[in-house]
């Protein structure tokens, strides 16, 4: 019998599912920022990273911070400029991408950057959060490491806390599995099981969500209070900047009642937040953006609950 930080079978069998879904070898973590920093751990002392401009908060902040005292040295860009992107991988070491980013929800052309990154002897991680492997699988697209905040729509029930790194690469994922044991980073069984148990409805979720998020966008891009609509055509999640500015968003956010005024994203619930209400938040993110996480309610309901709150901040 192993040391249970080691290893344990039901991780075992979250690891054999998220791997087959991505195409390579999985490995779970407590959390998600547990497993963004065992990533971060691959790379050498001083190395180059490149890595968006606007991020999940948790990677952005932690990649500062590494970048401070000289652990890495940063380059921050925006990923949807793929000309830029190829440009800042000169001499670097790993590129960083979300596609789409939260919560800007940029779209990185992938198969490009990727080049680009091994092109200069980079390794490339993508965090597929947003996408899920039901609409994209990046290892398939050249990359080295997939990321997962499996806590999000992997699980889809908002119950709990994982992370999931991904590689083809067999020396990558003894590092990864090194780093998960060094950093005491394995996940609760139970976890695992409701993880489990979460993606067996991954692809219903998925495609209930995508179908609101494309009908709801429609409508908001005609709506007076809504100044711009950020969806990538694809996906659950989607942003929207409020006309009147950030204290009408707030108004917003305050007086729906089907969607939830929550920091989470990917669960069965409609979710809406107000990012910058978060004082860390990147500043390049609007302050009148409300970032829109879809669930699996009926498209008309989110529609009716979501456009009275907005008519709220419309001029008399």
């Amino acid at each position: 019998m192993e040391y249970a930080r080691y290893d344990s079978p039901t991780s075992h069998a979250l690891e054999e599912v998220i791997g087959g879904l991505e195409g390579g070898q999985a490995t779970v973590f407590a959390s998600g920022m547990a497993a963004a920093n065992a990533a971060m751990d691959l790379i050498p002392m001083g190395a180059v990273v490149v890595a968006p401009s606007t991020a999940y908060t948790g990677v952005a902040l932690r990649l500062r911070e590494l970048d401070g005292v000289g652990r890495i040295q940063l380059r921050v860009v925006d990923v949807d400029d793929t000309t830029t992107v190829v440009a800042a991988c000169s001499g670097a070491q790993m590129l960083w991408l979300e596609s789409p980013t939260n919560p800007l929800m940029q779209v990185a052309d992938l198969p490009t950057c990727i080049r680009a990154a091994h092109a200069n002897g980079a390794l490339a991680l993508v965090d597929n959060t947003f996408a899920t492997p039901i609409l994209q699988r990046p290892l398939s697209q050249g990359a080295d490491i997939i990321m997962h905040s499996v806590t999000k729509a992997l699980s889809g029930h908002s119950d709990l806390l994982l992370g999931a790194l991904v590689s083809t690469d067999d020396a990558i994922t003894e590092q990864i599995r090194t780093r998960r044991v060094l950093l005491g980073a394995l996940p609760s069984a139970f976890d695992c099981y409701l993880a489990l148990r979460g993606i067996r409805t991954l692809a219903l979720r998925v495609d209930r969500a995508q179908t609101n998020a494309k009908v709801v966008t429609a409508l908001l891009s005609e709506h007076a209070a809504v100044s711009k609509v950020r969806y990538p055509g694809f996906g659950t999640m989607a942003a929207i900047e409020i006309a009147q500015g950030a204290d009408a968003a707030d108004v917003v956010c305050a007086n729906t009642k089907l969607w939830a005024y929550a920091t989470s994203l990917g669960g069965v619930e409609s979710l809406l937040e107000r990012r910058r209400r978060w004082p860390l938040e990147s500043e390049t993110v609007p302050p009148d953006l409300i970032r829109l996480s879809f669930g699996i309610e009926n498209a008309d309901d989110l529609w009716l609950d979501l456009s009275q709150a907005l008519n709220l901040v419309l001029p008399n």
